[in-house]
């Protein structure tokens, strides 16, 4: 059996159309804001300051580099959801062309990226959330606040509102995407506008001369600033997952992506700058709400209290799409027969992947609940940045193999464009922790043992090469 037969596109296409395919509701605002959701979060409302820290009020120009380096990727993105509008994002992009070993280990890490992110936000809102309550003079007991072990000198049991939260999103995201999509589109809406709201009540109280020096640290401090707050961009590749939930995917899947990254630029920049220029940057050491430090120091604590609220909602909206995300994975995944056939059945009556979606937000529920998840946030970085450099190669791959296809949307300037895409990738990888890379490593060598042991055995591929009484294909027609 060869590890890397390809699965014929044509096939895919079927099979997204078939009658067990997902029900197509979402048009180019909804994935926008979809986009949206999954970008704006604990990057605006807390990388903000520790990139000032790095880069002064050049900070600036360290989101641009950034959002130039995410919009590489993006444009390849773009291509593929035009291309082949299927559900799985990268997992099925790669099967269709790298093939199905390395589909699988992109898959494996798709699960851990979007996993442990829903769980690390998660915890992460539980924080903002008991904050809130707490100005209203309610508080948890301690025992119900935290994982075991994430207080030093308390007992603690068990992070509760973090648990709470999965489940609540996972009850909206298994009864409908849909009514997840409307339940995103107005956390989208109102935090977007408390974000205008500290713009426009902030631009007022700008002091030029706190902008200069404008790059302390040199080009290297911007750079530096760049590859931490390029974190703050992951979640546009989230869009891709609802490809078959798409009413016109060819049109409307390039301007969810594009448009929903370029809406994120412009708002961290404009942010970015006003708080530098409100604040002197060297104030932001230690401090993990800088917005709304920003708006303390300006006297505007009515609109600090607004601020709050959007990190809250922000949050939420980045579990709700990173956890929709990786539903959409395992179903197509399962769909292939490399994980059980369950996870990849549709509710008669909901349309969504029941038992997968529970079965999430059950898992990384729990571990949000019990697990202190900051040793292992970079986990998601370096899973996100694997994802980018392998769509980016499979662009170049996909143009060679098939240069008929129709595309709607074309990358530009290909394999330049691809190319400098996992060039700043494997740049931005290498300023990772060496403890990140020995985790992903290992996580790695449990998805080869789990493929070797089962998944090849059952793919969908091999099983038609038995039926046909033929060995398993070496590549299968793109």
């Amino acid at each position: 059996m060869n590890i890397f037969r390809t699965k014929s596109l044509d096939t895919a296409m079927a099979a997204s159309r078939s009658q067990q395919g997902l029900k197509r509701v979402l048009g180019p605002l909804d994935l926008v804001l979809m986009g949206i959701g999954a970008i704006i979060g604990t990057g605006i409302f807390v990388l903000t300051g520790t990139g000032a820290l790095t880069a002064g009020p050049a900070l600036t120009v360290s989101f641009v580099i950034a959002a130039i380096a995410c919009g590489f990727a993006a444009l390849c993105y773009a291509e593929f959801a035009s291309t082949v509008p299927i559900a799985g994002s990268i997992y099925s992009y790669t099967y269709v062309t790298l093939g199905e070993f390395v589909a699988w280990m992109i898959g494996w890490d798709l699960l851990l990226e979007y996993g442990l992110a829903t769980s690390a936000v998660s915890v992460g809102w539980s924080g903002y959330f008991q904050s809130l309550i707490a100005g209203f003079g309610i508080h948890l007991p301690i025992a119900l606040s935290a994982a075991p072990g994430a207080i030093p000198g308390q007992v603690t049991l068990i992070n509760l509102p973090a648990l709470l939260i999965m489940l609540f999103l996972t009850t909206m995201l298994s009864l409908g995407v849909r009514e997840s999509t409307r339940l995103n589109n107005v956390m989208v809406a109102i935090k977007v506008a408390i974000v205008i709201l500290f713009i426009v009540v902030g631009a007022r109280h700008v002091e030029p001369a706190n902008w200069r020096p404008f790059a302390p640290f040199g080009a290297g401090g911007v750079l530096s600033a760049a590859a931490l707050v390029f974190f703050a961009f992951i979640g546009f590749d989230a869009v891709t997952s609802a490809a078959e939930e798409v009413k016109r995917p060819e049109r409307d899947l390039p301007i969810g992506i594009i448009g929903s990254l370029a809406v994120c630029t412009i708002l961290y920049v404009i942010v970015a700058a006003i708080m530098t220029g409100i604040v002197p940057y060297r104030e932001f050491l230690g401090i993990d709400h800088p917005v709304s430090l920003a708006l303390q120091y300006a006297n505007e604590n009515w609109v600090a209290g607004f601020v709050d609220l959007g990190a809250i909602l922000g949050m939420t909206t980045v579990i709700l799409v990173m956890t929709y995300g990786q539903t959409r994975v395992i179903f197509a995944m399962s769909r292939d027969r490399l994980l059980p056939e369950r996870l990849s059945r549709i509710h008669p009556k909901h349309n969504t992947p029941f038992f997968a979606t529970w079965m999430v937000g059950l898992v990384f529920g729990a571990i949000a609940a019990i697990v202190p998840l900051n040793v292992l946030a970079e986990l998601i970085n370096i899973g996100t940045l694997a994802a980018f450099s392998l769509i980016s190669i499979a662009v170049i791959v996909l143009r060679r193999k098939r240069p008929d296809l129709p595309r709607a949307f074309r990358c530009p300037l290909v394999p330049v464009v691809p190319a400098l895409s996992v060039l700043l990738c494997l740049c931005l990888m290498a300023y990772l922790q060496p403890v990140t890379w020995v985790a992903f490593v290992i996580w790695l060598a449990i998805g080869c043992l789990v493929y070797f042991t089962y998944s090849r055995h059952r793919s969908l591929l091999n099983t038609v090469a038995d039926e046909n009484g033929e060995a398993a294909p070496a590549a299968s027609q793109v």
